[in-house]
Formats: C-alpha cells, sequence, structure tokens
C-alpha cells in the first residue's frame, strides 16, 4: 500500500497489473506445488519437487511476490464450520464504466469477502459474502443497491471445489 509520504517516482516502480512476466518451467513448477497447498509445504520440499536448491526456490518465490504474479497466501475458509452458514453469490450489473471502482466499494460492505469483475456488459459483478441470517443478507442487499448494483440473483453456495491448474506441473 502506498501511503502519501511515498514519493511518486517510488510508487510508479510497481509493476503494471497487465504487464506479462515470463516464467521458466521451474517457476511453474514452484506455482503448481504453492497451489496445491502453500500453508503446509517447506521450500525444501518444493526444490526437491522442482529438482532445484532450496535458496533457488526461495530467490524465485521472492521475484516471483515481487513482480506480483504472486499475489498472497490467504487461507481457504470452511465459514459453515466457522458458524457463518450462508455463502451467498450475488449475481449483479453495474454500468461498465463504473466497474472497477464499484467492485472495490463493494468490498466495504459488511459480509462481503470477494469480488470478481466479469467482461460482460450485463451480470458483469460477481460478489461473494457471507451472512449470519437472512436479516444480515437483507442488509447486504440493500447496501449493494446503494451503489448502485443491479442484483439478477443471490444464490446460496454449498460447495466450492478447486485444483491447481495443471499449466504449472512440473514435468
Amino acid at each position: 500500500m502506498v501511503d502519501d509520504s511515498t514519493p511518486a517516482s517510488e510508487a510508479d516502480e510497481a509493476p503494471a497489473a497487465d504487464t506479462v512476466v515470463a516464467l521458466d518451467e521451474v517457476d511453474r513448477g514452484i506455482l503448481f506445488v504453492l497451489q496445491r497447498d502453500a500453508r503446509n509445504i517447506t521450500i525444501q520440499t518444493i526444490a526437491d519437487a522442482v529438482d532445484v536448491s532450496a535458496s533457488t526456490v526461495r530467490n524465485r518465490i521472492g521475484n516471483m511476490e515481487e513482480k506480483g504474479v504472486i499475489e498472497g497466501y490467504a487461507p481457504q475458509i470452511n465459514y459453515e464450520r466457522a458458524g457463518f452458514p450462508l455463502k451467498v453469490l450475488f449475481i449483479c450489473t453495474v454500468d461498465p464504466d463504473a466497474r472497477s471502482g464499484v467492485a472495490r466499494e463493494a468490498l466495504g460492505v459488511g459480509g462481503v469477502v470477494d469480488v470478481n469483475e466479469m467482461v460482460t456488459s450485463e451480470r458483469n459483478l460477481h460478489v461473494q459474502a457471507i451472512a449470519t441470517s437472512t436479516r444480515d443478507l437483507t442488509r447486504m442487499t440493500a447496501e449493494l443497491n446503494e451503489w448502485g448494483l443491479t442484483i439478477h440473483s443471490s444464490e446460496i453456495v454449498t460447495n466450492h471445489y478447486s485444483q491447481p491448474w495443471g499449466h504449472f506441473e512440473f514435468e
């Protein structure tokens, strides 16, 4: 995060969001292993999997973090087990010219945990939220409407499945 005390020249050094970073087989192998379970894996285990030294893995991860390829390490939370039973996906439309700003603002609505911008002109914002009750869900709906979103549907999510993207698999 850049604060007001950071000179503009330093702030401009951050990688552009649309800059493509060239990745070699080792980088892709590291990303594949991290996608499987970044929390419970050691640098040495990654090094063994991609057949390089642990210091190479440390340096490569640092470079990919610095260049914005790796943006963070977030836990996957089972909200229902944590006592928050309503995981909701709002399918919304917002003015395409305001989409990015509204997406960021929607994150300020209590309970919203994830917002995806879509390329389409209709149904171009998918907002994921965790609600504690139907009253909470009604509050979120009203707040999202205040930001100018048209909500087409609100779907309760029962399960989510994912896997590492195979393109990064080390050969």
